[in-house]
């Protein structure tokens, strides 16, 4: 189309003469200027986008928007999610700020942080280099579990290995059996390695040599202490010398067994004065 006009107006210009061609045909030329400059006035990058950042599932990206010319008064983001390679690339829903959590979605993928920058002669677009390879979220290593209750708790339910239980305390009612006895009471305190009185624990209780009083259990109450009572058997006393009740006494988990579980034991005596 310039041709064409320049053609004309040079001809034009052979008709009136070779000064007025010469001034038209430089006339053409500042307006195929102007027209060159106007376009040249819209953002430019200078530097392009960037992103920083750990390339991990729940990970917060951070993208830079570049440098940019002709002072862009307005810049619009856009997160853009795309194969492994960086290519296949489309837009992330409502990923239009300057960070970007990573999601399911984005592991095996790459990412890139887009970037138009515009001002009042035009905008331009700007794309970074894709992210590394999006790594899904690690799994943290539960530490090592002692088998104690949460905080707060004394229940032998919330205990297991390798806590234990501990047979700490023992106070027997009356304090020495003689030949007159029927009878006799064995308090019993539990704690554990855990530390603190135990709640909810069994009690066994097993008087040696056998059928001198009979086996007897009981639960710990919330202080720990458990009250075993024994009924004379037979056997007692086994001879006219005998000093002591030796006391067989074992602490374990409801429903545990008792060679596997968190189980304390103790051998106690008892004093007998006959």
């Amino acid at each position: 189309m310039q041709t064409t006009h320049r053609k004309r107006w040079t001809a034009i210009g052979a008709a009136f003469g070779a000064g007025v061609a010469a001034v038209v045909v430089a006339s053409l030329a500042a307006f195929a200027g102007s027209g060159v400059a106007a376009s040249a006035d819209k953002p430019v990058n200078t530097s392009p986008p960037t992103i920083s950042g750990t390339p991990q599932e729940d990970k917060v990206l951070t993208g830079d928007r570049g440098n940019w010319s002709n002072s862009p008064d307005k810049f619009q983001f856009q997160w853009v999610r795309c194969d492994k390679d960086g290519g296949s690339c489309a837009n992330i829903g409502g990923a239009n700020k300057d960070t970007y959590t990573l999601k399911s979605a984005d592991v095996g993928n790459t990412v890139r942080f887009r970037v138009r920058a515009t001002n009042k002669d035009g905008d331009t677009t700007a794309t970074s280099v894709p992210s590394a390879v999006i790594q899904k979220a690690s799994t943290p290593t539960p530490p090592p579990s002692n088998g104690c209750p949460p905080s707060g708790s004394n229940s032998v339910s919330q205990m297991s290995l390798p806590a234990r239980l501990i047979i700490d305390q023992f106070q027997a009612s009356p304090q020495s059996l003689d030949r007159n006895t029927q009878s006799f009471q064995l308090r019993v305190h539990i704690t554990s390695t855990c530390g603190g009185s135990v709640q909810g624990a069994i009690v066994y209780g097993t008087p040696t040599p056998f059928n001198q009083f009979g086996e007897t259990q009981s639960n710990t109450a919330n202080d720990g202490w458990a009250t075993l009572s024994f009924n004379r058997q037979p056997n007692f006393p086994v001879n006219g010398k005998q000093q002591i009740l030796a006391m067989f006494l074992r602490a374990n988990k409801p429903g545990e067994s008792t060679l596997a579980g968190i189980t304390g034991f103790r051998l106690v005596n008892v004093n007998v004065s006959l």
